[in-house]
């Protein structure tokens, strides 16, 4: 370590370090391996309830010499222990890291045992699962870590789960759940098209005269959501999901076939339904052309323009990791695992804060290997561009001559009627042709994400789930870290108009920053579709970042957006427009209105 012989150096030390801790320095004894006297069946489910994986084939080689048949093992201790973590996980006394790592090790313990079973003529499938749960992120949607949560926990659970990925077609997921004889079909899905896509999979379950109830989960997906489209699609039952520690619950209430559940969920839904139609109706909007006349008025001669000290667009390939390390917001690392709490307080947490601050020296431990080895690569581009409002649209130049167009980035604008507030289009940050001003706006697409599937698939294949989801939540965080590393070189230095910001981590968390940076699909540009113009400029795919049909980027670990300047510039959200704005979108964009309504379904509510 100290001469820094190999890249794993701090990696192999806080190993050893694990192995260490238990140690009675009093005593002067180690106390750390006492379990291990315990009978067989106790020490089986204690390894699995804490997640050690050291003794497992030990483990499992004596008890194949104590249970006949081999399936017997699995059906007996391993199924045992894994009911008892289900119930700690339920009633609130493990936390999902704990989970994962318990099924890590029922994973391999399964691995050991299985050619054994084999050998005797016997399939571990021959074990009564609890039911058999189809999972499938939705076609055009390549994110996933949500749904390998919730599959890990219901297989924790003694649910068979027959995940078919991701990008999955709607006639993939109806074949497979006939074929399967599935007993409940889960669907997964973060941007906003795949709630569409979900709506669509509901009216082919139907059409097809399928029965098995439907769960829905997903960051874009909501309980209003799934009972106001997604219900009236499907006569069956239709559960929205919330996260990964709520899904036994609701698959064992499914398939209990409790008629008191079903009506419950049936009545709740349709009362939601009913509220929100009434709410719909309630809330006021303006015309078009009265919204269009409350937009943000900025007094261009108050607040001068700063000009880019640089209009060259701007390659990065294979960034240092440990630059980007440093923005990383764990916050929101801590979230994808279902922990709640600020970081750092989280630490400090008295429910959660030990298994916090094990998950957080796991990462790092983790992100010591991926950044030593080289394991994931960064690559980014951004640029900064002669640009002008045009109405609620933003044209952007080929140069500060501004007589070649090369692109126009489309808007909405809120039509909310809220006296007192402007009604916001992200173009009434960016000065208009009509004022005389040259106004300049950036675009950015960066990853973190190249060589992260390899990784999964490498764990996966291992049984090792837990290492295979913290690659993936790492990735995530380091493309947002590195569209905050950029984001921070623009405003100090290529745009420069935030020379002197000095900013704490708190700081640029809380986003005490100049200007903004907002990402397609979120509220204030909630089309999807508007990332093609962006990856179109910025030559995007040239450094390993690409679309979906849906306009989902791959690698998942990817972050792309707009950058604006202006001290006013802030975030909002479209919210819901009218017909006629959506018309008008569609027709300045040279396209279908039932194509752009299908692009953006959480702006609609006619």
């Amino acid at each position: 370590l100290i001469f820094n012989r190999r890249p794993d150096a701090t990696e192999r030390l806080l190993d050893m370090a694990a192995g260490l801790k238990d140690i009675d320095v009093t005593a002067g004894q180690q106390n750390t391996n006492q379990w291990r006297t315990l009978p067989l069946a106790e020490r089986i489910k204690y390894s699995i309830v804490k997640g050690i994986t050291d003794y497992t084939e030990a483990d499992m080689e004596e008890a194949r010499h104590a249970y006949a048949p081999t399936i017997a093992i699995i059906e007996g201790p391993l199924m045992d222990a894994m009911n008892e973590v289900g119930d700690l996980f339920g009633a609130g006394k493990m936390f999902l890291p704990q989970v994962v790592k318990s099924a890590r090790v029922m994973k391999r313990a399964v691995a050991y045992l299985q050619p054994f079973i084999e050998a005797e003529k016997a399939e571990a499938g021959d074990a009564k699962p609890a039911g058999k749960i189809l999972l499938a992120t939705v076609k055009g949607d390549v994110h996933d870590i949500g749904k390998n949560i919730v599959s890990v926990v219901l297989a924790c659970n003694n649910y068979e789960i027959v995940d078919l990925g991701v990008m999955v077609p709607c006639e993939k997921i109806i074949a497979a759940a006939r074929e399967q004889n599935v007993d409940i079909v889960g669907l997964s899905g973060l941007i906003t098209p795949s709630l569409d896509e979900m709506i669509r999979v509901a009216e082919e379950m139907e059409r097809n005269g399928l029965k098995q109830p439907l769960m829905i989960g997903g960051a874009t997906t909501s309980k209003i959501h799934t009972a106001v489209r997604i219900m009236p699609a499907y006569r069956n039952t239709v559960v929205y999901v919330k996260d990964a520690s709520r899904s036994v619950r609701v698959a064992g209430a499914l398939l209990s076939h409790d008629s008191y559940f079903a009506d419950k969920l049936r009545k709740e839904y349709r009362q939601l339904y009913e509220t929100y139609e009434r709410s719909a109706s309630t809330v006021q909007k303006l015309t078009l052309a009265e919204a269009r006349a409350n937009g943000l008025k900025i007094d261009w001669d108050a607040e001068p323009i700063v000009k880019p000290r640089t209009l060259e667009i701007q390659r990065r390939r294979d960034v240092p990791l440990e630059e980007i390390r440093k923005y990383i917001n764990w916050t929101f690392f801590f979230m994808v695992w279902q922990l709640k709490g600020k970081y750092p307080q989280i630490f400090d947490q008295p429910e959660n804060g030990a298994e916090a601050r094990k998950l957080f020296d796991d990462a790092n431990r983790m992100l010591d290997r991926i950044i030593g080895r080289k394991l994931l690569t960064a690559n980014g581009v951004f640029g900064i561009f002669p640009a002008n409002a045009a109405g609620d649209d933003i044209e952007v130049y080929s140069d500060e001559s501004r007589t070649q167009k090369v692109c126009t980035f489309y808007n909405l604008r809120n039509q909310t009627k809220k006296p007192g507030q402007p009604n916001l289009c992200l173009s009434d940050f960016i000065a208009s042709r009509e004022s005389g001003r040259q106004d300049y706006i950036g675009a950015f697409a960066v990853t973190a994400g190249l060589g992260a599937d390899k990784l999964v698939k490498e764990y996966e294949a291992a049984g090792d789930d837990y290492s295979a989801i913290m690659v993936k939540a790492l990735a995530d965080r380091l493309a947002e870290a590195f569209a905050e590393l950029m984001h921070a070189e623009v405003r100090r230095k290529y745009w420069g108009y935030a020379p002197d910001e000095h900013l704490t981590s708190e700081d640029l968390l809380n986003e005490r920053f100049v200007g903004i940076r907002p990402a397609h699909g979120y509220p204030a540009c909630p089309d999807h579709s508007e990332k093609e113009t962006l990856f179109n400029l910025l030559r995007a795919r040239e450094f390993g970042m690409y679309l979906t049909e849906s306009f989902a980027m791959t690698p998942a670990a990817t972050v792309s957006g707009l950058i604006f300047a202006h001290p006013q510039s802030r975030y909002f959200a479209v919210a819901k427009i009218t017909d006629e704005q959506l018309k008008d979108y569609a027709a300045r964009k040279g396209i279908s209105p039932e194509t752009v309504k299908a692009g953006i379904p959480m702006n609609i509510d006619f």
